[in-house]
C-alpha cells in the first residue's frame, strides 16, 4: 500500500488564492470579482497585483454574476469568489439564466463550503450546493482535496472554455498531493490500488479515505482510493474498472447524502455494473456551530465513517 505525507496543514482557499496570483501574472484575460470578502477568499495578491482587473462588487452576488457573464463577452475570463452558500443558493437564478444558459465561460469559485465552514452556522454551512450546480447542462464541478491540488485546479480551469464551479474550504487540512501535480478535469487519480472494496472520495474526505485505507489493511482489508476531484464530468470509466475488481463501493463527501457525488456515482453503477453502495455525507440535513472538527465527527464524515461503511460494504457482496 501506497504512503501518503502530510507536508503541513494548509487551507484550500489559500491554494485557491496562489493560483489566481498566478493565472494573474501570465493570463491578462482573467479578471477577478469580489463580493466583501477579499481577506476570506485570498484574493489579496491579485487585487494587489492587477487592481485594474479587479472588481470589488461589494455585498451583491447576484449583481457579481451578472457583471461577470457580461465581461465574458469582451473576451475576459471571470472568477468571482464568495462564500460557497451565496456563490450558488443566493445567486442560483443568476447562474441559471446568465451564466449556464448562455454558455459563458465564468469561473464561479465558492470558499468555506460544507459543515466545515465551523462556528458561522448553518445558515452560513451550504451541504447542497453541487447538486445545485451539477445539475446544469453545461456546468463542470469541481472539488479539490487539499492545498496544491486547489492550485492547480485554479490554474487548469482557466483554459476550459464553459462555466465551472470550484468548491474549496476554509480550515487548515492535509497536504499531500504532489506539487507540481498538473490537474486534468474529468480525470479521477488513482491513490491506491486494492482488491476488496472500492473508496472514492472528494474534497477534505479523501485524506480521511487515505486514513481509512490504513486501517482496513491492519484488518486484512485491501481497499482502492480513488479521488474524485471533478463532480462533472463525472470519470466514470476510473469508478467502472475499480468496481469490476472489488465488487463494492464506498462514497465519501462533506454534502448532502442527496444529490452529491455519491447518487452520480449510483447512477454510474446502476447504468453499467450495479454493485452495493455505502454512502458517507451529511444524512439529510442541516449543519450547525460548533468547529470543523467537532462537526466532522457528530456528523460522520471522518475515517472511521468510511471504515464502518466499507465493512458494511463488503458483507452485502
Amino acid at each position: 500500500m501506497k504512503k501518503y505525507t502530510n507536508t503541513g496543514n494548509k487551507d484550500t482557499r489559500s491554494g485557491f488564492g496562489a493560483g489566481l496570483t498566478e493565472l494573474g501574472q501570465k493570463n491578462e484575460n482573467v479578471v477577478a470579482l469580489c463580493a466583501d470578502l477579499i481577506g476570506s477568499l485570498k484574493m489579496d495578491d491579485f487585487k494587489k497585483n492587477h487592481p485594474e482587473r479587479f472588481f470589488q462588487v461589494g455585498i451583491a452576488e447576484a449583481n457579481m454574476m451578472g457583471i461577470a457573464a457580461g465581461l465574458t463577452i469582451g473576451g475576459k475570463i471571470p472568477f468571482t469568489g464568495t462564500f460557497a452558500n451565496f456563490s450558488t443558493g443566493r445567486v442560483y437564478d443568476q447562474i441559471r439564466q446568465s451564466i449556464a444558459y448562455s454558455d459563458k465561460n465564468v469561473k464561479i469559485c465558492a470558499s468555506h463550503a460544507g459543515l466545515t465552514l465551523g462556528e458561522d452556522g448553518a445558515t452560513h454551512q451550504i451541504l447542497e450546493d453541487i447538486g445545485l450546480m451539477k445539475m446544469l447542462p453545461g456546468m463542470v464541478v469541481i472539488n479539490p482535496c487539499d492545498y496544491n491540488q486547489t492550485k492547480a485546479a485554479t490554474i487548469a480551469i482557466a483554459d476550459h472554455h464553459g462555466p465551472v464551479y470550484l468548491r474549496f474550504g476554509r480550515p487548515s487540512v492535509a497536504n499531500f498531493t504532489p506539487e507540481n501535480e498538473s490537474f486534468v478535469i474529468g480525470k479521477a487519480i488513482l491513490l491506491n490500488e486494492g482488491s476488496d472494496v472500492t473508496i472514492v472520495a472528494t474534497g477534505h474526505l479523501v485524506w480521511e479515505a487515505l486514513l481509512a485505507a490504513e486501517k482496513l489493511e491492519e484488518k486484512g482489508i485491501s481497499a482502492e482510493v480513488i479521488n474524485i476531484h471533478t463532480i462533472k464530468p463525472l470519470d466514470e470509466e476510473a469508478i467502472l474498472k475499480s468496481v469490476a475488481k472489488t465488487g463494492c463501493i464506498v462514497t465519501a463527501e462533506e454534502h448532502n447524502i442527496l444529490g452529491g457525488l455519491g447518487e452520480s456515482v449510483s447512477r454510474t453503477l446502476v447504468s453499467n455494473h450495479p454493485a452495493p453502495q455505502e454512502f458517507v455525507a451529511v444524512n439529510d440535513s442541516f449543519g450547525e456551530s460548533g468547529t470543523p472538527a467537532q462537526l466532522m465527527e457528530k456528523y460522520g464524515l471522518n475515517a472511521e465513517a468510511i471504515i464502518n461503511a466499507a465493512e458494511k460494504a463488503i458483507k452485502r457482496k
